[in-house]
C-alpha cells in the first residue's frame, strides 16, 4: 500500500492518485476498484508508463458506486445507472444523474437461453428470432448459448402474446413499430419536464434546495406519464377495434 498520505473523502485531491491511493481514499479494496473498472463503472485512469493515476472523477463515481451498493443496488443495475452519465462527472452531478435516472430503469436483467424463450412461449426454438431480438437490442448474447435479456417484463409481456398464437416474427415486427411511437411519446414527456420544472431549476442556479422537489417530479412523472399513455391506447384501440370489426362485418354481407 502506497504511503502518500491519504485525502479526507469529500475534499478535491490536489494530485493524481495511484489504485493503492485510490481505494484508500474512498475505502475500498484495490480488487474492488479493479473490478469497478472491469466492469466499466470507472473510467480509464492517466497512464504514466505502466502505473495508471487517478483523479477527482474516479473518487466521484466510486463514492457512487459504494453508496448504491450500500442501498441494495446490484452491479448491473448501477453499470446502468452510470452507463450515460459523463466520465468526468463530479459527485454532485452524479448523484442527480442517478437520482433523475433511477425512476426510469427497468427491472434486473435476465439470464436466459434461446431454447428457453421457446419453451416458455410454447414454439420451437428459432434462432432467428433470437438474432430480431439482439437488432432490437431487447437481448444480448453472452456466450455459450446465454442471453441477458434487458427487460423481463416487456419479455413476459411478448410471451403472454405468443401464447395467444401470434407468430414470434409477427410480433417483433409490431413491436419495432411500436418501440418508435414509444420513443416519439417519451421524447415529449421529456421534453415537457425539461421546458418547465427543469429549465427554471437550472435558471435559478440549481439550488440545493429546489433539488427534492425536481426528484420528487421526475419520481411522480413515470406512473403518470403511463396512465395518461395507457388512457389514451385504451381510447384508440377501441375505435381501431370497433373499425376493423366493421369492416370485416361489412365484407361479410357482401359475400
Amino acid at each position: 500500500m502506497s504511503t502518500a498520505q491519504v485525502d479526507p473523502v469529500g475534499e478535491s485531491p490536489e494530485h493524481d492518485l495511484t489504485v493503492d491511493e485510490l481505494a484508500a481514499r474512498v475505502g475500498v479494496t484495490v480488487r474492488n476498484v479493479r473490478a469497478y473498472s472491469a466492469r466499466g463503472l470507472l473510467p480509464p485512469p492517466r497512464m504514466v508508463g505502466r502505473t495508471g493515476y487517478y483523479g477527482r472523477e474516479h473518487v466521484a463515481r466510486l463514492l457512487l458506486v459504494r453508496e448504491m451498493l450500500a442501498e441494495g443496488y446490484s452491479l448491473a443495475m448501477i453499470e446502468r445507472t452510470l452507463s450515460s452519465a459523463p466520465p468526468t462527472a463530479s459527485s454532485a452531478t452524479l448523484a442527480l444523474h442517478r437520482a433523475l435516472l433511477a425512476p426510469w430503469l427497468p427491472p434486473e436483467p435476465e439470464i436466459t437461453t434461446g431454447a428457453e424463450l421457446a419453451a416458455r412461449a410454447g414454439v420451437p426454438e428459432q434462432p432467428e428470432v433470437v438474432d430480431q431480438l439482439v437488432e432490437l437490442g431487447l437481448v444480448e448474447r453472452l456466450g455459450d448459448g446465454r442471453l441477458r435479456v434487458l427487460d423481463p417484463a416487456l419479455l413476459m409481456a411478448g410471451l403472454q402474446v405468443v401464447g395467444l398464437g401470434v407468430p414470434p416474427a409477427a410480433l417483433i415486427a409490431a413491436q419495432t413499430q411500436v418501440n418508435q411511437h414509444v420513443a416519439a411519446i417519451a421524447r415529449t414527456y421529456v421534453q415537457m419536464f425539461v421546458d418547465t420544472g427543469w429549465r427554471a431549476f437550472v435558471d435559478a442556479g440549481a439550488p440545493r434546495e429546489g433539488l427534492e422537489e425536481i426528484l420528487a417530479t421526475v419520481t411522480r412523472l413515470q406512473p403518470v406519464a403511463a396512465q395518461a399513455v395507457l388512457a389514451a391506447f385504451r381510447t384508440e384501440m377501441a375505435t381501431e377495434v370497433a373499425a376493423a370489426v366493421e369492416a370485416a362485418l361489412s365484407q361479410l354481407e357482401a359475400e
